[in-house]
């Protein structure tokens, strides 16, 4: 079926349609319309012009208007999970708790547009300072340019939309190739509350075309952007003075210390390694576990890995269903087939089964393998052993990424060791790496990115500070 793009209110065709596929079954589930580089000018001029209307609107009012875009998801909240996992072969049990911390999301974004304040300035403190009266005060940037992934099509398209309706500006969103129809159900969404028409719109198209034009038009003040290191530094060459905000991936590592309850950590690294079949930013990548619990870690691990249900994405037992696309796939298992040559040991999966990867463990790899220095967004975990916590610290840095990283210890020492020394924006202590809630603070350094997401720093990332100074003398 013949889909429709949304710009300013309005349900717009384009000359030129792509076929989207489903990942699973192969079929063709929508056309999806090709905007051309005019069609997103236009996009922008129109979220420009609203501007005025956007700034105008009182906290009260952005507030509102995202609560009832809360209030839609959970009035919409299966519809919402189903396109997900049609799109993007996210298992159903996954695509619904997506929903729910999308909802999440926009609650947290409108309990901060309340809050958006600037701060006083103690002017008397400085010698040339009496008698003066300073403050900030944060206004909105004007048009946001937001490009999404396909992993999370709901929830990372929030932390965009959220913060950005939150802060008062105007958004053009071009959604993952793969994932636009969850963009354009959230623009049928939106469209029925109180949200000045033309504050939000949804270009689909290719990201040649629909993404350099955002990037390089002088009207758009901000890009924020989720997605690969390469295209993510190549956005920041073209921006110019433009804001950036770039989530970029990373290969996420986990220490596992002596004298640890593996039952309850176990369960964590399954679901860390392989929900959404490991297509997550912060997946369970790399595993260190010390000597003493390697093979006990190594038996449980296998033995949990191998009851995952593996099928239909639309099944509500599915665990793991296939990738995002048949290409992905065979480049996961490449990865896995240099790594067995080598010396790396499979220990379970590394095979294609009915058009899904299945969940892969593998063991003694080496650190220059691409599975392991590389991301690999697909449901492979590494896991090695290491004699000291210091070494598995030494590991997880020598990496080119640095967004999470986690560590299951007893000994609070190595635990504040840990979290000083780990080269990354976010320590998990008794968690996975992959663990996350939408309030907090959330990004990387090095190729993870620059900026931070989590709806009060999104927010802050979304206005330009202004000063005021009154002289009373």
């Amino acid at each position: 079926m013949k889909k429709q793009y949304y710009v300013n209110g309005d349900w717009k065709t384009a000359e030129k349609f792509a076929d989207l596929h489903s990942p699973y079954s192969k079929e063709v589930i929508a056309q999806i319309p090709q905007a051309t580089r005019e069609e997103v000018d236009q996009a922008i001029d129109i979220a420009y012009n609203t501007r005025k209307q956007m700034e105008e609107l009182t906290a009260y009012e952005r507030a509102a208007i995202l609560e009832h875009i809360a209030q839609l998801f959970i009035e919409n909240r299966q519809k919402a999970a189903e396109i997900i996992s049609l799109e993007a072969a996210k298992p159903m049990k996954f695509a619904l708790g997506e929903i729910d911390r999308t909802i999440e999301t926009y609650k947290f974004a409108a309990e901060e547009a309340k809050r958006l304040t600037g701060e006083m300035i103690p002017m008397d403190a400085a010698k040339n300072g009496a008698n003066r009266f300073g403050y900030t005060i944060e206004q909105p940037l004007g048009v946001i340019g937001a490009i999404t992934p396909f992993n999370f099509p709901q929830n990372l398209v929030a932390h965009k939309v959220g913060p950005a309706i939150a802060a008062g500006n105007t958004i053009v969103l071009k959604p993952a190739s793969q994932t636009p129809l969850s963009a354009l159900f959230l623009a049928e969404l939106i469209d029925q509350t109180a949200l000045p028409k033309g504050a939000f719109n949804v270009i689909t198209g290719s990201g040649r075309t629909v993404g350099d034009t955002l990037v390089t038009s002088d009207k758009v003040k901000m890009i924020t952007f989720t997605g690969s290191p390469s295209v993510g530094i190549g956005i920041r060459n073209k921006a110019g003075l433009k804001k950036v905000a770039l989530e970029l991936g990373s290969n996420a590592g986990l220490i596992i210390d002596k004298n640890v309850d593996l039952s309850q950590i176990v369960p964590k690294c399954v679901a860390g390694a392989f929900s959404n079949q490991g297509q997550v930013c912060i997946s369970l990548q790399r595993t260190y576990v010390m000597d003493e619990l390697f093979d006990e870690f190594i038996e449980q691990f296998t033995a949990a890995a191998k009851q995952l249900v593996i099928g239909s994405p639309l099944a509500e037992t599915t665990d793991i269903s296939a990738m995002i696309n048949p290409d992905e796939q065979e480049r996961a298992l490449s990865w896995v087939q240099e790594a067995a040559q080598n010396g790396a040991e499979i220990v379970t999966g590394g095979v294609i089964e009915n058009g899904v990867f299945l969940p892969t463990i593998l063991t003694n790899v080496d650190s220059a393998l691409k599975v392991s220095c590389q991301e690999v967004f697909a449901p492979i975990v590494v896991v090695n052993r290491i004699s000291s916590v210091e070494e598995g610290i030494a590991a997880i840095n020598d990496s080119n990424y640095g967004l999470q990283a986690g560590i299951f210890t007893n000994d609070i020492q190595t635990a504040f060791k840990a979290s000083k020394e780990f080269e990354v924006g976010g320590v998990m202590i008794n968690d996975i790496p992959t663990y996350r809630v939408d309030q907090m603070p959330y990004g990387g350094v090095k190729e993870s990115g620059t900026g931070k997401e989590g709806l009060k720093y999104a927010i802050h990332e979304m206005t330009e500070t202004k000063l005021v100074v009154w002289n009373q003398n």
